[in-house]
This record gives C-alpha cells, sequence and structure tokens, in this order.
C-alpha cells in the first residue's frame, strides 16, 4: 500500500522547494494549495463561497482570491468557515490522485496547514522543513506582491515551528539549499531500509 509523507512548514520555509527535489528523486508529490486553487473553481464550491462570503468576491463568476485572503487572514472565524468548504474537496481531489499513484512505495502531500486541517493522521511521515523567521519573511516579499505586515500576520494564522516539530518524524532546515537536498537524500534512504524490513 502506498504510504503518504506529510511534508509541512510555515509560509516561507520552502517546503515547495523541498517538494519539488522529493519530485526530482522519483516520489509523486501533491501539492495542497494547488489542490485548492483547482478544487475553488468548480461549481459547487464556488457556490459554497458565494453562499457564505457574498457574490462581491466574484467577478464574471471568478473568485478574487486576494480580495478572499484579506478576509480570512484577518479573522479566525472566516477562516475556519472557508477551511471548511476547501478541506473536504481538497481531500476528495487528493483521493482521486492517490488511486493515479497506487503502484507508488511513496507519495508526497505538501500542505503549510497539515496539522491545523488534521490531515496529519492520514499521513504514515511527516517532515517539517524550517528556516528562521527572517529569512521566511525575506523569501515571501521576494516571491509574493505583499508586505511584511501581512506575512506576520499569515504567520500567526500557522503553528509555529516547535509544535510541528515536536509531531514530525524528521526536520529539514531549509537554509542552505545543497545541505537540505542532502537531507532528503538521508530520508529517503531511512524510508526505503523502513519498508524493506516491513
Amino acid at each position: 500500500m502506498t504510504k503518504i509523507i506529510g511534508l509541512t512548514g510555515g509560509i516561507g520555509s520552502g517546503k515547495t522547494t523541498i517538494a519539488n527535489y522529493f519530485e526530482e528523486m522519483g516520489v509523486p508529490v501533491y501539492i495542497a494549495d494547488d489542490g485548492a486553487r483547482k478544487v475553488m473553481q468548480s461549481e459547487e464550491v464556488i457556490e459554497k463561497i458565494k453562499k457564505e462570503f457574498g457574490e462581491s468576491l466574484f467577478e464574471n463568476n471568478i473568485l478574487n482570491r486576494a480580495k478572499l485572503a484579506e478576509i480570512v487572514f484577518n479573522n479566525t472565524d472566516k477562516l475556519a468557515q472557508l477551511n471548511g468548504i476547501v478541506h473536504p474537496a481538497v481531500k476528495k481531489d487528493f483521493d482521486l490522485w492517490l488511486k493515479q499513484h497506487d503502484n507508488c512505495e511513496y507519495v508526497i502531500y505538501e500542505a503549510a496547514i497539515l496539522f491545523e486541517s488534521g490531515r496529519y493522521k492520514d499521513c504514515d511521515t511527516i517532515i517539517t522543513v524550517t528556516a528562521p523567521e527572517e529569512v521566511r519573511i525575506d523569501r515571501v516579499l521576494k516571491r509574493d506582491n505583499t508586505t511584511r505586515a501581512q506575512v506576520l500576520s499569515r504567520m500567526k494564522m500557522q503553528w509555529k515551528d516547535e509544535d510541528r516539530i515536536s509531531r514530525s518524524n524528521f526536520i529539514i532546515n531549509n537554509v542552505n539549499l545543497k545541505i537540505a537536498k542532502e537531507e532528503v537524500v538521508k530520508i529517503l534512504k531511512i524510508l526505503n531500509i523502513k519498508q524493506n524490513q516491513s
């Protein structure tokens, strides 16, 4: 049976870079954010978002994600409402994807809010990607059209690194990419040894 490796880390930790490296090593990767973007274009999810958040977030039936983000990242209740719509749809999408990869030993499920969403319970192994806060802020400022205050507000909505680390099997400190990549190789070796022993 295919083992699910949960890959998580806070905003700006570089977990997508690490996910891409796992993919280069031959492990299929499901990016939950991409899954969420996909399901948020489905009619069913659009209708639910309209009902909860109003028509004003849509232009020609296209969701203004920036407006929605502004609402939910400043309001925990609204974020919980949105997650209640999106998470079940992403789970359904991932389950279909998983069926297409049932011949693989491992797949990666990459999600920033792996613990917050409860999806960690479906994972056989969990890897947390970390980086110092200032490095993370800097990465997000370079990557997104955003402000330091907005990045900090999003960080506040996510778990702290120490909470993730305490529940993870492996930690990748992603400051130096060469060293981080070596960690990926090491983790895969350990997982393959375990797989062969079971």
